[in-house]
């Protein structure tokens, strides 16, 4: 048994080998025919190092990130060939390919990176960080009061951008020593600000309910996602009326660690199928796209887990429900929103019809609402967070050219150390 386990683990992994070769062969193919990179162009950079299954941290960035350019030039500096070859198919900024450190190093060589810009706590981060003479700024991939949110990691970086009071408090309270007022800076939501595209379907007189549910987690304490516990029952409910859309759109992990919660999923894309199939004119939506935003605008009323989901959400200003954990081992945040949010249990999910009515038409909980938007967001008139985002980095490379004047005075001529690199170089 222990023998054929070992082979098809080799199998796995030479597949693995293999299809990521032909990624690095069709990501270096098309970079070639782009031509190269203008030489010193770029003044920041954001550092990415997973691939394809985590694109989700990017894209909510990609907006954000194209205005930016427009004052301070933006590269993303891709070390994973699914991860680039991705960003090449979407509409990321541009895309430095760099799978190796040599190849880190030879790009950096070329610019004059200034900031650099984390979306997430991968590991290779590190390899990154032993680049002086830049700052390297956390910015996240969302807001949230998940463990995750105030990890002792944030003190790996020079700064972290974060979305407003809620953060500043939640990290007061976790994190030793840490100079929140010196290391932080608030730019609210700025991705808030394009919560726009194309809708799939036709306006109506529906009532359309968001259903967004993050992946099982893979420990106890992060068993926050619904799909098996409540979503089955509440999508189904739902699809019945005839009075309602739902927007299916699950975390893209939803089933890599538990079967029984892939299972679940692929029983709810069943059902919309048979729901659309009955009543074409229902239009109900599975969203697997890579875009986000007119989904937490459109929608009337919201279903989410606990995850960065509900805080992208809450920006928008608009009525949610959040899944109460089936497990009761999942760590609950209940310092902040989570305190006061309108909670979905699991024996509420039978009832969804009605509580869906009830967030959308309680003047007390629209009204508790839009105090927690406040705290978490501050001011969330269009426009606000982007010039937030824009002042930051523009403090940001004040502060760069104030360091560089210093270092010029004492003569050391402001070089990095970025030779005899001892990194893993895979």
């Amino acid at each position: 048994m222990g023998v054929v386990s070992d082979g098809k683990k080799a199998y796995r992994l030479l597949k693995k080998a293999l299809a990521s070769r032909s990624a690095v062969q069709r990501v270096r193919r098309r970079l070639a025919a782009q031509g190269p990179h203008p030489h010193h162009h770029y003044r920041v950079a954001v550092y990415f190092a997973d691939g394809a299954v985590n694109m989700y941290q990017m894209r909510q960035w990609y907006r954000p990130l194209a205005e930016l350019a427009g004052r301070w030039p933006v590269v993303v500096l891709s070390r994973s060939a699914t991860g680039a070859e991705q960003l090449l198919q979407e509409d990321a900024p541009p895309v430095a390919f760099v799978p190796t450190v040599r190849d880190l190093e030879r790009f950096i060589a070329t610019q004059d990176i200034r900031v650099v810009l984390y979306v997430n706590q991968n590991t290779r981060n590190f390899q990154m960080f032993r680049y002086g003479r830049r700052w390297h700024v956390f910015i996240n991939h969302g807001e949230s009061d998940k463990m995750y949110m105030t990890t002792n990691q944030y003190k790996a970086y020079d700064y972290a951008l974060i979305a407003g009071q809620a953060a500043r408090e939640r990290l007061s309270r976790t994190l030793w020593d840490y100079d929140l007022d010196a290391r932080t800076i608030e730019i609210g939501r700025p991705q808030a600000d394009h919560y726009s595209g194309t809708l799939p379907y036709t306006p109506d007189e529906r009532r359309v309910v968001l259903y967004a549910p993050t992946w099982e987690g893979d420990r106890p304490s992060a068993h926050y996602g619904s799909i098996a516990s409540h979503g089955e029952t509440l999508v189904g409910r739902l699809l019945a009326t005839g009075r309602h859309r739902v927007i299916y759109r699950p975390h893209p992990r939803s089933g890599v660690v538990n079967e029984e919660y892939g299972a679940a999923h692929r029983r709810i894309l069943t059902a919309i199928a048979e729901a659309n199939a009955a009543d074409p004119g229902a239009q109900h939506v599975h969203d697997d796209g890579p875009e986000l935003g007119w989904q937490l605008a459109a929608a009337d009323v919201a279903v989410v887990d606990i995850s960065a989901m509900v805080y992208d959400r809450l920006a928008a200003g608009k009525p949610l429900l959040i899944t109460r954990p089936a497990d009761e081992r999942a760590s609950i945040d209940t310092t902040g929103y989570l305190s006061a949010c309108e909670w979905l249990t699991v024996d509420g999910a039978a009832d969804i019809v009605a509580e869906v009515e009830r967030v959308a038409a309680d003047e007390e909980a629209v009204a508790r609402l839009h105090t927690w938007v406040t705290h978490y967001f501050g001011d969330t008139t269009p426009g606000a967070a982007t010039a937030k985002f824009h002042g930051a980095i523009e403090q940001l490379m004040q502060k760069w050219d104030d360091w560089h004047a210093r270092s010029a005075d004492a003569g050391d001529g402001g070089a990095d150390d970025e030779s005899d690199s001892d990194e893993d170089d895979d």
